[in-house]
């Protein structure tokens, strides 16, 4: 019997944790962390334990208890003996950590299968991530149970990487990655070849970036199989197609900073190399000098290894790296203890606040909000603030939204959000379902598993931990 079980991913957006189980051969389509759910019990100062291993995972739902899954040392701190691993891999659509994270809790010797600049991605986040139960996706610490034993050295994953069209085995299980459009790079749908007959992974993709034409070739390989079957996501099944392309990020935003003499900041999620790459044209174009952080050049730097992601070095003349302010604030490189920091603090391109408010207009700065306490060392006047982020969608969000206002309106920075979705739209959903045509639908990702029924395909509405025969 083929049959797929779903751990994560039900009604809502993230958390995929997929079982597929043909005749015994065990894999994982994704194993990430829902957001979500770790956001109705958890917030920045209540956590998880670490001494109770994966103990307050379990208990409050964040993790599924299934036997043969997990890491040794966090069933010891549970008080439960070590068991051996039953899945044969987990096969990763992409770097995004609802998608990835959890893959931390895995036993060491589950295997990881995924794209190799998703490999990349993941590596340059534990470069720059402060070790913890949830960051630990390529290598981790055993925690045992007594500290005499704590200098057991880090356990290195193991991961297989593949490119687009090549496929591999996970013993009696054949896959083909694909790679599609995503706000990610390195992200890829899957063709699996189940003893019952071929079956379509999404993970997450979209029509309408500047890579459409990967997620169109997707598409025609997985009609081209005649899959018995689909898991798609659907997390923005609800909207409508509209005017959103990375082509109209880039023409209304360097309109805006033309407007200004003045200090431009920028706001984005700095895995997503498209809108990198529209910022870095914008201040080529505009002849100014796009400023980024240590550990956005973490990102680049890895981005470089792949020739067809056409980065700029890191010494490239129009960027520079911010240093930050530490310890004495004097900026003297003693101040730098993180690792990341401090390898790079011989660059020359090296810029500090008091050197960007020298002449502001020269500069445009990527910051996030959370290093907005730069803006008092930046002073900036008549600033601009681009978000080129998704708008908040809860009730944390909302409140970091808020406060994020309050900072600009206290430097008198014009607000503008200027962004478009790394995910496929409702009507462009309909036209990729409509052309794989499988003859099962099970729909995930998504608040709205309900409007899959529109489509004219047999769609089961999934239940979290319920097994479904292929």
């Amino acid at each position: 019997m083929v049959s797929l079980t779903f751990y994560g991913g039900v009604k809502e957006i993230g958390g995929n944790k997929i079982l597929l189980d043909d005749h015994g051969t065990k894999i994982f389509l994704d194993f990430g962390m829902s957001f979500s759910r770790r956001g109705k019990y958890f917030e920045e100062f209540l956590n998880p334990r670490t001494a109770n291993g994966i103990g307050d995972f379990l208990e409050m739902g964040l993790l599924p208890d299934i036997p043969g899954i997990y890491r040794t040392d966090l069933l010891e701190h549970y008080g439960k003996k070590p068991e051996e691993p039953v899945v044969s891999g987990v096969v990763l659509s992409h770097a995004h950590a609802d998608h990835a994270n959890y893959i931390s809790f895995l036993h060491k010797d589950i295997p990881i299968y995924c794209g190799e600049t998703c490999k990349r991605i993941i590596d340059a986040v534990a470069e720059q991530t402060t070790r913890d139960l949830e960051n630990e996706v390529i290598d981790f610490r055993i925690r045992p149970l007594y500290r005499s034993r704590y200098k057991i050295p880090p356990v290195i994953r193991k991961f297989h990487t593949f490119s687009t069209g090549k496929k591999f085995k996970i013993d009696s299980i054949e896959v083909e990655p694909i790679n599609v459009d995503h706000s990610v790079p390195g992200a890829y749908a899957f063709i699996i070849y189940t003893s019952e007959g071929p079956l379509i992974y999404t993970g997450d993709l979209r029509m309408h970036g500047l890579h459409a034409d990967m997620t169109d070739d997707f598409a025609a390989a997985a009609q081209q199989a005649k899959p018995i079957a689909m898991i798609s996501e659907g997390t923005r099944i609800d909207k409508k197609k509209i005017n959103e392309s990375e082509q109209k990020i880039y023409h209304d935003s360097k309109q805006k900073i033309r407007q200004r003499n003045s200090l431009s900041i920028v706001d984005f999620n700095f895995k997503d190399v498209d809108r990198f790459t529209t910022f870095y044209k914008i201040a080529k174009d505009l002849e100014k000098i796009l400023v980024i952080n240590f550990k956005h050049a973490c990102f680049l730097e890895q981005y470089g290894h792949d020739k067809k992601l056409k980065v700029p070095s890191i010494n490239d003349p129009n960027l520079a790296l911010l240093k930050p302010k530490r310890l004495t604030g004097t900026y003297i490189d003693e101040d730098y203890t993180d690792t990341y920091i401090k390898k790079r603090l011989h660059y020359k391109n090296i810029v500090t606040a008091t050197g960007i408010t020298k002449n502001p207009s020269k500069y445009m700065i990527v910051l996030n909000f959370w290093y907005f306490s730069d803006l008092i060392d930046l002073k900036p006047k008549n600033g601009l603030y681009i978000h080129s982020l998704s708008e908040p969608f809860n009730e944390e969000m909302e409140i970091s939204y808020d406060r994020m206002k309050n900072w600009l309106r206290h430097f008198d920075i014009d607000f503008v959000q200027s962004h478009c979705s790394g995910h496929i739209n409702g009507d462009d959903l309909k036209e990729l379902i409509t052309t794989v045509h499988p003859k099962k639908l099970y729909p995930i990702h998504t608040e709205h598993p309900g409007l899959f029924r529109k489509f004219p395909i047999k769609t089961t509405m999934v239940k979290e931990g319920k097994t479904y025969k292929l």
